[in-house]
């Protein structure tokens, strides 16, 4: 039987979350940029800090924009395993 859906219990479209995922990437991206540009500047040991950052910020961007901060909406269905009951061998004999 199917329970009709509320629309507060409804995800979110998906150009919706592209546009946020997008957004997301794209301050990621501007962030680099600046570190980028800060390599120019920084002297001495600072300079690790924007190095470090305009090479791992590519990788935390595409995590960062694909991770899902909402939760998925649908009822999630429990399931159980079990094993089979040990063999006693002769004992039930």
């Amino acid at each position: 039987m199917n329970t009709p859906q509320s629309i507060t219990t409804l995800g979110e479209s998906p150009e919706e979350e592209r546009n946020r995922r997008m957004l997301r990437y794209a301050i990621a991206m501007g962030i680099r940029t600046v570190c980028v540009i800060l390599c120019f500047f920084v002297q001495g040991w600072w300079l690790v800090l924007p190095i470090l950052g305009a090479i791992v910020l590519p990788y935390v961007a595409v995590v960062i924009a694909n991770a899902s901060s909402r939760p998925t909406t649908g009822a999630v269905e429990s399931v159980r395993f079990s094993l089979p009951a040990p063999d006693r061998g002769d004992a039930d004999r």
